[in-house]
């Protein structure tokens, strides 16, 4: 039969939650730092309780060695010879247990530090005991009572243990009355020097999941599945949904008939709004549901391996599809686990004009490529701003004679830099269609008429004129005056003929006609 003692500690390990041994061990461990104090010794000592008897013995721990020369700490250890004064049957190596008399010396100090080695004892077992429970309960639901507000924490009592909710686990349209039963999330278990610390959530996405699931029979039984949560606490939910039955509307199952299973969630969460989306495999369509309500244009893959997407919305559906301080486009990022870079239609448009300015400028040919133009004629153009070939092959004889230091003769020597500039850039279709090279003849000899037989810009130019045209050289030693009218007209209509056969193979200036 067990002592009154040993009944009143396993009483106490009841109460408590804990292992009786856990106890008992904290009171032999009282006893043996009472006898230390008291004796004043630095023996090893040891002590046990006698479960029938209630009696707990206190005794000093030797080892035994053979030889007196073998002693190194008396303390510690002890000769065989000694030993066996008061044990016959020991032997070296072995231990030997001298008695302490602990009935009636301890006294009352000693006493006292025993009660509170022993609480000391039983408290670290029992926060290791509550530790142990909850650590394996994180992200469960459980209903708590509401047990004290301290500042911004709630207290809550969850069984065997107190749970504190901070305030940033807390929904700002949620407000608690003491005694007030709630369910709640346990989001983790601390372990602290006041003991294991139980955080508690009201503002974590499982209890959300956790409702659904309580309120929709559907996810309960597993035919329609919650794929992703969003969440700020107090202000919006998304969550996506799909069925595993193709009978049954996942979304249309999560809001019940006339929006009672949704509005028994939102009552629970004080009036936190909840989007319900349908999920997609595909991230473009899902993104496009997930930034509901706004409406969305388009939607393009940056980047699939580092899930980057980017969203075109109408200039009108922005401001909704941002969302309030960027709520909406925020919370539909954290449901597709992609970045999102949202847009309007003329943002778009700046950014796609933008992009094409900087490929025109990258392309762009500078005047110094040009042969026939002379250094001081390239200055006075890039002092008008003209500093490329494609912008000079844009303006009209017009343009040109009006910037200053340009004249009608400069304007044609010009025309014909820039002729045989593009000509050479073609000269291998050139060389493949006999009538385009004819063409450029006959249109590069009509500027030769014009401009003196001794230009020292077009040498390279005028000499590969003349070999096509031998024709021309006649025609520079008689005077223009001379040449009879019908062959000039029939030239003339020669000439255009030709040009316009070549207009889709070749860039003719202007300026030639």
């Amino acid at each position: 039969m067990a002592s009154e003692l040993y009944n009143t500690i396993d009483a106490l390990s009841r109460e408590k939650g804990i292992d009786p041994r856990i106890v008992v061990s904290a009171v032999e461990d009282a006893i043996v730092v009472a006898t230390r104090k008291y004796y004043k010794s630095q023996e090893n000592l040891r002590a046990e309780l006698d479960k029938e008897t209630g009696k707990i013995r206190a005794f000093a721990v030797k080892t035994v060695v053979e030889n007196p020369e073998q002693v190194e700490d008396s303390n510690l250890q002890v000769t065989l010879e000694d030993a066996r004064k008061l044990d016959p049957t020991v032997e070296p190596g072995g231990e030997l247990q001298i008695p302490k008399v602990t009935e009636g010396i301890l006294g009352r100090i000693a006493a006292q530090l025993a009660k509170q080695v022993i609480f000391q004892k039983v408290r670290e077992a029992e926060r290791d005991t509550v530790y142990n429970e909850y650590i394996g309960r994180v992200n469960e639901i459980v209903n708590a009572t509401v047990k004290r507000i301290e500042g911004p924490d709630v207290i809550f009592d969850v069984g065997k243990a107190e749970a504190r909710m901070p305030r940033k686990e807390q929904s700002r349209l949620e407000s608690f009355a003491i005694g007030e039963r709630v369910r709640v999330v346990i989001s983790r278990v601390e372990k602290a020097s006041k003991g294991p610390q139980v955080v508690v959530s009201r503002a974590a996405p499982e209890l959300v999941q956790h409702l659904f699931q309580t309120e929709v029979p559907e996810i309960y039984d597993g035919t329609v599945v919650i794929r992703a949560i969003a969440r700020e606490a107090g202000e919006r939910t998304k969550i996506a949904v799909m069925s595993k039955d193709k009978d049954v509307d996942a979304v249309g199952a999560c809001v019940g008939m006339k929006g009672m299973r949704v509005q028994s969630i939102i009552r629970e969460l004080r009036g936190e709004k909840i989007d319900i989306i349908e999920y997609h495999e595909d991230s473009v369509t899902f993104a496009e549901k997930a930034l509901q309500p706004a409406k969305v244009s388009r939607v393009t893959v940056l980047d699939g391996q580092d899930k980057h997407l980017e969203v075109v919305v109408d200039d009108s559906q922005l401001s909704l599809a941002i969302g309030k301080k960027g709520q909406n486009v925020r919370l539909a990022a954290k449901l597709l686990g992609w970045k999102i870079d949202i847009k309007s239609e003329e943002e778009k448009r700046q950014e796609v004009e933008q992009q094409m300015s900087a490929l025109v400028s990258q392309t762009a040919t500078p005047l110094g490529s040009v042969p026939g133009l002379g250094e001081g004629l390239i200055e006075k153009l890039s002092a008008a701003g003209i500093t490329t070939v494609e912008a000079l092959a844009d303006m009209t004889p017009e343009q040109l004679e009006a910037i200053e230091g340009i004249g009608p003769k400069t304007v044609e020597k010009i025309s014909l830099a820039v002729n045989n500039y593009f000509s050479s850039l073609e000269g291998a279709e050139t060389a493949a269609a006999p009538e385009a090279e004819v063409s450029s003849a006959a249109t590069v000899g009509e500027v030769t008429e014009e401009t003196p037989a001794g230009s020292e810009n077009i040498d390279e130019s005028g000499e590969a004129v003349q070999e096509a045209i031998p024709a021309e050289e006649s025609s520079e030693a008689e005077p223009a005056e001379n040449a009879a009218a019908g062959d000039i007209a029939a030239n003339a209509e020669d000439a255009g003929e030709v040009a316009e056969e070549d207009s889709s193979g070749e860039k003719m200036p202007e300026t030639k006609e």
